[in-house]
């Protein structure tokens, strides 16, 4: 790959060249399968072989919120503001790829990623595994753990330097943290006069440590995505529904079942107990060389305390030799109420009203961390050598309506309103 991109100026070409990579495909394997698909004895040629990649990106933020944590993603949760004035953990990951061809229509991938994860640490975890069968050149189904085809960037989220920025929108992407599910996908490649068309339908499940004692499980997991490509223009759209159980806030429901049928009511509407889950993106991008514009709108809804929200980001860029500035604007909006009466406490008897004011109490503040917030980034991304970019990046976040937005770890001098501000510099590798 690196002897493809012949210089540094040609960024955007080599980000395309790594996202062909990260999503397994190999170039002898394709052309084997085209060859028997016309006729050619390439299963005779083509003997078994592997490839090696992987991607790095090394960061450090610096948040000027001193009662909460600037972090990309709550499954992978940073710690720069209230825990660390200059944090390392938010961005910085390093994955390891083998890509394996077995002949004209076997192949295989595996991808190991070290980022922070809720313990704290930064063990290693395997983000793909799979087996992919290409029936023809068009149709390929894959088995084992597989990316989300979610969201325009969705395949290689995590490979920072196939980005413009040091992350993706974190209204946005932080929306649904997932990404990848454990199951089955078909692929289907097809033309529509000058476009071409990708369409993947995905079923499966996963389940994942949202804490360092509960779990999330979405199972039923059921997708549809399809990416056209037309020149410069690129339009994914995807839809994807799951059942979804979260036992992080189960106490709280289960003492809240035990107040009659108020209580019950209310532990059946927020309680993420096998919910009907449903995601709808839509994003396009239009890069002809020089520059770039990307939009994007999702709509999440999870009929619980994790909310009903849209999400959407604007961002545009101009290249200039190695040097590419860039600017963001995003947003996330909740679609329903982030505070609730919760238990009417006239009527309860003494000892029970504090009781019924407190589970109220966690219930906001559970409502609270539906993400109402918007940021405006501005960036300079400079890609000083082959296969490497430093990126330095400004974000002013503020979060709206008592939401504490995506920010973590919440004090309880925080207010909600007030404008926070983080810089952040990055480093980001392939090999």
């Amino acid at each position: 790959m690196t002897k493809m991109c012949a210089t540094v100026s040609r960024r955007c070409h080599c980000a395309a060249l790594l996202a062909v990579l990260l999503a397994g495909v190999n170039a002898a394997a394709t052309a084997a399968a085209t060859a028997a698909a016309t006729g050619a004895s390439s299963d005779a040629t083509l003997q078994p072989s592997w490839t090696f990649a992987g991607y790095g990106s090394a960061g450090v933020v610096h948040s000027s919120e001193q009662a909460a944590d600037f972090t990309a993603n709550a499954l992978n949760p940073g710690s720069a503001g209230h825990s660390r004035r200059y944090a390392y953990d938010v961005d910085s990951r390093l994955a390891g790829q083998i890509n394996l061809v077995v002949d004209a229509r076997w192949s295989a991938v595996v991808q190991v990623v070290s980022e922070r994860d809720v313990d704290h640490d930064f063990s290693p975890s395997v983000e793909w595994a799979n087996l992919k069968y290409r029936y023809s050149p068009d149709l390929s189904v894959r088995v084992g753990r597989i990316a989300l085809p979610v969201f325009l960037v969705g395949d290689y989220r995590k490979a920072s330097y196939a980005l413009p920025w040091v992350r993706p929108p974190v209204e946005v992407y932080s929306a649904l943290p997932i990404s990848h599910s454990d199951g089955v996908d078909l692929s289907y490649r097809w033309g529509a006069g000058l476009a071409n068309n990708t369409t993947q339908l995905s079923f499966g499940s996963t389940r994942l440590r949202v804490s360092p004692t509960a779990h999330a499980n979405a199972s039923h997991l059921i997708g549809l995505s399809n990416t056209t490509t037309l020149g410069a223009l690129t339009v994914r759209g995807s839809v994807m529904t799951t059942r979804l159980t979260v036992d992080f806030a189960k106490p709280l429901f289960d003492v809240y079942r035990q107040f009659g049928a108020a209580g019950a009511a209310l532990a059946d509407n927020f309680d993420v107990s096998n919910k009907r889950t449903s995601v709808a993106t839509l994003g396009t991008s239009y890069d002809p060389g020089n520059w770039f514009v990307m939009a994007e709108l999702g709509y999440l809804d999870a009929d619980s305390y994790l909310g009903d929200k849209t999400v959407s980001y604007l961002s545009a860029g101009y290249r200039w030799d190695a040097l590419t500035p860039y600017a963001t604007w995003s947003n996330a909006s909740a679609n329903q109420s982030t505070v609730v009466a919760g238990l009417p406490l006239g009527g309860l008897p003494p000892q029970l009203a504090p009781v019924a004011g407190a589970l109220n109490a966690q219930l906001n503040g559970l409502l609270s961390r539906i993400a109402v917030q918007r940021t405006i980034s501005a960036g300079l991304r400079w890609d000083y050598m082959r296969d490497r970019s430093l990126k330095l990046q400004y974000d002013r976040l503020v979060t709206r309506g008592g939401s504490a937005g995506t920010l973590l770890n919440i004090q309880p001098e925080f207010r909600s309103g007030q404008p926070m501000h983080a810089v952040s510099v990055m480093l980001d590798v392939v090999f």
